[in-house]
């Protein structure tokens, strides 16, 4: 009788997953041992070709996506280190709690020149340009600014790219600037969405609505706003940060996104609202399905506040940080023709 190693410590290691060559030849399990645990009612299930789930029960998520990176690993090298495969893309965002962005199919990197098939749950993505990896959840992972990238490069929607890249940097993963150079360094700049969404990280813009709005106010008349500045009074006091501030006029524009119910979003909103009125700065509040549905209704209400005739207090006089306008430059004619 032939005895195998137990796969237990195998399966603790990598989130109750294993492939074929480690559990044959790591573990020790027999072929014929393999096909029985299996069968249909056994203890195990394959997920992807040589890729096995040691469970009964259904995957998770981490689970789904650690398997796409044992599939594209290379056989004999440690699946954990991220040197042959490491999860990307949209896959690698949603684990990183990138709302927007989609966990499936899996974006797997591979190094070139190696080819692999693709399959219905996972993209095998050949590059030579190998870039740092973490570990997320158990699962290795292009670094978040690749990942941003690698996704941006496959969407075919240019409001979720948008959508996802904003959300990337507003939740700290990675710096407008270094997106940027990613961006640049992939050669995607060349793309007019992806590019637009760039320039509107680099001008300050955090949210899709935050982008609308911005095409709103692009082609009128209006002074261009500063977008996410973090405003001091003269003693040094933070006093809010507006999404778009007008300085030379002191007049702001306040995106709500509790839209329909008191949330603590909502009430955080008209604090900020309230501290910005205390100050002298006239604001207008809008709420992203107004931007989206009326917008001309936006621009009337800023017009008016910008071009105020009557009679009103100096401007407030507020320091304004943390943001600088920025001109995104134009791609060279390399970039372009690619």
């Amino acid at each position: 009788m032939i005895t195998h190693r137990a796969p237990e410590p195998l399966a603790r290691r990598q989130l109750n997953l294993a492939t074929r060559h480690q559990l044959t030849t790591t573990a020790g399990v027999p072929r014929t041992t393999l096909t029985s645990r299996t069968r249909p009612g056994g203890p195990w299930q394959r997920l992807l070709p040589r890729v096995y789930l040691l469970q009964t029960g259904p995957p998770d998520h981490r689970q789904r996506a650690l398997a796409a990176v044992l599939y594209a690993a290379e056989p004999t090298a440690d699946p954990l280190a991220g040197d042959t495969a490491a999860l990307t893309g949209g896959a690698a965002l949603a684990l990183l709690g990138i709302r927007d962005a989609p966990p499936a199919p899996a974006d797997v990197l591979i190094r070139g020149p190696r080819r692999l098939t693709a399959l219905a749950q996972v993209r095998p993505v050949t590059t030579s340009r190998w870039p740092g990896t973490l570990t997320v959840s158990g699962v290795p992972s292009a670094r978040p600014v690749r990942a941003a990238a690698d996704f941006a490069a496959r969407c075919p929607s240019p409001d979720r790219v948008r959508s996802v890249l904003a959300q990337v940097v507003q939740s700290g993963w990675c710096h407008p600037h270094d997106l940027h150079a990613e961006l640049r360094s992939a050669r995607l700049l060349s793309r007019p969405a992806i590019r637009a969404a760039a320039g509107e990280l680099l001008a300050g813009v955090r949210s899709i609505a935050e982008a609308r709005a911005r095409d709103v106010l692009t082609g009128t008349d209006l002074p261009t706003p500063l977008w996410n500045a973090r405003l001091y009074t003269p003693d040094g006091t933070f006093l809010a940060s507006p999404d778009a501030y007008w300085p030379d006029e002191g007049v702001a524009l306040e995106i709500d996104s509790a839209e329909y119910h008191y949330t603590r979003d909502a009430w955080h909103a008209t604090l900020r609202r309230l501290r910005l009125e205390s100050h002298g700065v006239l604001v207008v509040s809008a709420t992203p399905s107004i931007i989206r549905d009326t917008p001309q209704e936006v621009l009337k209400a800023l017009h008016t506040l910008l071009t105020l005739t009557t009679p009103r207090r100096t401007p407030p006089t507020l320091t304004a940080r943390g943001h600088q306008q920025l001109t995104l430059p134009w791609p060279t004619d390399h970039e372009s023709r690619l």
